[in-house]
């Protein structure tokens, strides 16, 4: 009996150790805890950006990537001349990709935007209509590319019924002649009224700006329409007025997202 005595003590006395030591380890891994929340740097509060300054930082990214595609990749082109119509008519403001011709290269039938090569300093568009190598020949106002009839333009059109002969004008009769190397052949849609490759030569390919991809937007001109003159104050108040009281009936709305 005495043994069991001791037994059932020492039985009590590792209860009792082992709860010192439960309580030990609770107390230090409170006192980590306690430690690391004191460590742990204080949240700062979110500062909330005024709604202006949002707007602004959109209108500057905008205007930053409008920029850069207006340098790289398209440019905004307004026709001046009816040498492209049925294609294209004086109004009609055009997309043009920049890079079509630095990634691909010229095919017939690409409405082009290019430097004239007698003054660079211009830009005119044209379609194309042989390219370099092939021989092209106009007879009584009808193409042919290396002997064979050349690529039929739906809104090309010949406006005047006459045929003027080749000692006159180069209009109706011409050629025929090889384009040369790096060298294109291009035409005005509007055949008897478009100063082109007929009158004035091939455009060289260093010449080429783009690609003309569609019609963003069309206004019908308007000779009665408030002209820019001094004092440039009171135009500038009158072609403002006239714009906006004029723009649903002069803006050619059948033409927008034209392709091209």
């Amino acid at each position: 009996m005495p043994a069991l005595g001791r037994l059932k003590e020492n039985h009590v006395a590792a209860d009792r150790f082992t709860g010192m030591n439960n309580d030990f380890l609770l107390q230090e891994f409170q006192q980590v805890e306690q430690k690391e929340q004191v460590i742990r740097p204080p949240m700062r509060p979110r500062k909330i950006k005024p709604i202006w300054r949002e707007y602004l930082e959109v209108a500057l990214i905008s205007l930053m990537a409008a920029l850069l595609l207006r340098i790289f990749v398209v440019s905004a082109y307004r026709v001046d001349s009816p040498s492209m119509e049925n294609t294209l008519f004086e109004g009609d403001y055009i997309f043009v990709n920049k890079l079509a011709y630095d990634f691909g290269s010229p095919k017939i039938g690409d409405v082009a935007i290019f430097r004239s090569p007698l003054n660079p300093t211009k830009d005119y568009i044209k379609r194309i209509m042989a390219l370099p190598g092939q021989t092209v020949e106009v007879v009584d106002k009808i193409l042919y590319v290396d002997n064979q009839l050349a690529m039929i333009i739906p809104n090309a059109k010949n406006a005047d019924p006459k045929i003027l002969p080749m000692q006159l004008s180069l209009r109706d009769n011409f050629g025929p002649i090889q384009v040369p190397s790096d060298e294109y052949f291009v035409l005005g849609d509007n055949r008897d009224n478009s100063q082109d490759s007929r009158f004035w030569g091939f455009v060289p390919e260093e010449n080429l700006k783009g690609k003309a991809i569609f019609v963003y937007w069309s206004w019908q001109p308007d000779p009665k329409a408030p002209q820019w003159k001094f004092p440039y104050i009171f135009s500038a108040f009158q072609m403002g007025f006239y714009f906006i009281t004029n723009f649903p009936s002069q803006t050619r709305w059948e033409r927008l997202f034209t392709a091209l």
